[in-house]
């Protein structure tokens, strides 16, 4: 087959006319049809280039959008209105914090506070507790007013010693809850320990508490009495009292006798040996503390007309413990109580009140001695 021959196909003759005009009608109708065909093929790859820039470029704006939410977080501006209490749990952490805050409307947007936080490290060794915050506050505003002491609420000290009637009335002041309140709640709903007899002196366990703003009085009680369920698991307290030859409710009374004795800690387990000796020796107590807490009075001026009220707690009268605790002892009281230090002192003053100095004695003649000492010390204190 010759050059010729191959070529001279179908497709060459209708490409390259040489005869007649039925050929170049041909042709022009074949142009056109390849011109329909390929403005068909750019109007398809237009529809796909505008249909990339739809999603590709729309995904990016999206994502732009996603992405700057995440940098620039919503967020309010300004202090803010109004009050809300909210609750930092033990534990949590910053972002737990901010979305407690955005819940309570506090924040726009939990992130908006986590990124405010970031120049305030203080915030992750934020207190557990109740704080006032207002709603619709900047982040930055929520870091600062968090922060600072006027936001935490109904925080309480309870001090080791108190009397259950003082404790009320520091609960009173704090939750606006009227004494009587207090006064009126049934022990048997508090889960009292058996020890307690029915009684919430000694066990209201002293220390801070963070008071929930819609508690009532019965529920403060009891979150004191489960904390002096829970503290009082450090110390075998049973066995403690087994070993001293003790019932618990002895030995609570002998902490609470220490607790409102003592001048200072390093004090109290001498003390608590003070107490042993003289029930040892059957001896009166003779302590002032009792007796005052029958008056319901706090004096360190003990008068003859207090020590003759007619009362179980006068140990100056009574041999023997009084018939309850005198007072709502703390842990290292309660540790004196079950393992009072060796020692023979059957006496203590408070020779020097005003510096929380007691010292002890053996004799008669070590407490005249000592007793000597603080009279000149009131002598010179009247005020």
């Amino acid at each position: 087959m010759s050059g010729t021959d191959f070529w001279d196909t179908d497709k060459t003759r209708d490409d390259n006319p040489v005869v007649g005009s039925g050929g170049r009608r041909r042709q022009k109708q074949k142009q056109k049809k390849q011109k329909r065909k390929r403005r068909g093929s750019g109007a398809a790859a237009v529809a796909s280039l505008l249909f990339l820039f739809v999603v590709v470029g729309g995904g990016g704006y999206f994502g732009y959008t996603e992405l700057k939410a995440y940098m620039q977080p919503p967020d309010y501006t300004g202090e803010g209105t109004g009050k809300v209490t909210v609750e930092v749990k033990d534990g949590d952490s910053t972002s737990v914090i901010a979305g407690t805050l955005e819940k309570a409307e506090v924040v726009k947007s939990a992130k908006a506070f986590v990124n405010a936080a970031e120049d305030a490290p203080e915030v992750q060794s934020i207190q557990p507790g109740f704080y006032v915050m207002r709603l619709r506050m900047s982040a930055e505003a929520a870091v600062t007013l968090i922060l600072s002491p006027e936001a935490r609420s109904g925080v309480i000290d309870v001090p080791e010693g108190l009397w259950a009637s003082e404790i009320y009335q520091r609960l009173s002041k704090t939750t606006k809850i009227p004494v009587s309140a207090f006064k009126k709640v049934d022990p048997r709903k508090l889960g009292l320990p058996a020890a307690a007899k029915g009684e919430v002196e000694g066990y209201l366990f002293p220390g801070r508490y963070d008071l929930p703003p819609d508690a009532t009085a019965q529920q403060l009680l009891k979150m004191m009495v489960d904390r002096f369920r829970q503290e009082i698991k450090r110390v075998n307290l049973a066995e403690g009292a087994e070993e001293q030859g003790r019932t618990v409710s002895e030995i609570m009374v002998i902490a609470s006798i220490v607790q409102a004795e003592a001048g200072k800690p390093e004090d109290q387990a001498k003390i608590s040996r003070v107490v042993y000796n003289r029930l040892k020796a059957d001896k009166a107590l003779q302590f002032d503390t009792p007796v005052m807490y029958a008056h319901g009075e706090r004096t360190i001026d003990v008068r003859y007309g207090h020590l003759e009220i007619d009362s179980p707690y006068n140990v100056y009268k009574h041999l023997g413990l009084p018939p309850g605790p005198i007072s709502n002892p703390g842990l290292d009281a309660i540790k004196a109580a079950i393992d009072p230090q060796p020692g023979k002192w059957m006496f203590f003053v408070a020779t020097d009140p005003e510096n929380h100095i007691t010292e002890f004695g053996v004799t008669e003649e070590d407490f005249a001695r000592l007793k000597k000492k603080f009279d000149k010390w009131l002598e010179k204190n009247r005020d």
